[in-house]
């Protein structure tokens, strides 16, 4: 009888632990049979092949000039829309790779960025050269013969000559606006004349293979705009619903002719000395140029 109940018992056992290993392995089949992030990447991989078509091309090689005083949005809106492109290499281009932050005595903080590559070790040929805007950094970069000569030397090879916000003024200092049409931001378009360009208040400005942006935001309508000269406008278009760009401002001041006169004023008024160092520093630079 004892040997019967052990028997019953280890049997008892045994079919209890057959059944928690059928609810484990039934668990476990479950788990491996739903979404996972592998799964997520090979779909993601599948698209790309599907859609080949549209976002496909040679690899574009894009080279960003970053320098200390910069404005933040000036980089980061076209470099998210060109991070958004399949098949692409980035550089974000200075002197050397250590972090680039403000000027000495600016006011703060700059989040640092960290270029990725030195000059002497930018490709010799890019598809895009784009140098973005901000001062004070601005007005130091327009003088700075090792910047300048670099920007020179790669812009007379690049497939695009690019800019956004007083990133164009860099680019005049350069040599490379005069008889262009160009934008910048609004403050400072008619530092161009000093450059031998032609301002425009069109938001995205393309002449040539010059493509230039006004002032700090229109970086991300730059960067659409280039996309679908670089690719196709379909695919611009993929960019933005990826992005989900539908700005819809608060206000209706984003350019000097709609903003309140109390807002033209003030921005005028404090940007004034600003503006006269613009033109100078301009005009020095084309002395220079010859």
């Amino acid at each position: 009888m004892a040997m019967r109940l052990k028997r019953r018992q280890v049997g008892t056992a045994l079919a209890a632990l057959a059944a928690g290993l059928t609810r484990t392995g039934a668990a476990a089949q479950g788990a491996s049979d739903g979404p996972t992030k592998a799964s997520a990447d090979a779909h993601h991989l599948a698209m790309i092949r599907k859609y080949e078509s549209l976002t496909g091309g040679d690899k574009l090689v894009i080279g960003m000039l970053v320098y200390p005083s910069m404005f933040l949005q000036d980089l980061v809106g076209p470099l998210t829309v060109f991070e958004s492109l399949m098949n692409k290499e980035i550089h974000l281009l200075w002197k050397n790779t250590e972090p680039v932050g403000n000027e000495p005595g600016q006011p703060g903080p700059l989040i640092p960025v960290k270029p990725t590559t030195a000059f002497k070790d930018c490709p010799a040929k890019l598809d895009v050269l784009f140098v973005p805007g901000g001062v004070p950094g601005t007005l130091t970069v327009m003088e700075d013969p090792e910047v300048l000569a670099f920007l020179a030397e790669q812009g007379a090879r690049a497939g695009y000559v690019t800019s956004v916000c007083t990133g164009s003024l860099i680019l005049g200092a350069a040599g490379l606006l005069k008889g262009y049409r160009a934008a910048s931001y609004w403050a400072t378009r008619d530092v161009l004349r000093d450059l031998g360009a032609t301002p425009s208040r069109q938001r995205v400005v393309i002449d040539r293979n010059r493509v230039t942006g006004g002032g700090v935001t229109a970086g991300i309508d730059f960067g659409l705009t280039l996309i679908a000269k670089l690719r196709t406008p379909a695919y611009a278009k993929a960019v933005q619903l990826y992005l989900e760009y539908d700005p819809q401002p608060p206000f209706n001041a984003g350019a000097p002719e709609k903003a309140p006169r109390i807002a033209r004023e003030f921005l005028t008024d404090m940007y004034a000395e600003l503006v006269r160092a613009a033109h100078a520093t301009a005009k020095r630079a084309m002395a220079r140029l010859g």
